[in-house]
């Protein structure tokens, strides 16, 4: 079988797979210390929100079956 595949109606998009850049991108800067520690303070915010809003939402998430016979309790008692 050879290497060559089915015929390609335009000759740039066949060379387009064997083309390599011989020019190299810049190097990438450095995050400064203050970018960091803004990066971690933000992400800590997030999961401080996320932690908390289960936190708070748990309790009305859960059922409870003594406090809803006990409000039909009441509610009988009183007629």
């Amino acid at each position: 079988m050879s290497g060559r595949r089915e015929p390609v109606p335009f000759a740039f998009v066949a060379e387009a797979e064997r083309f390599r850049s011989n020019v190299t991108p810049p190097p990438r800067e450095r995050a400064s210390v203050g970018q960091v520690a803004g990066r971690c303070l933000l992400g800590l915010t997030l999961v401080a929100g996320l932690v908390g809003s289960l936190v708070i939402g748990m309790p009305a998430l859960s059922a409870d079956p003594s406090g809803a016979g006990d409000r039909q309790s009441q509610a009988t008692e009183g007629r």
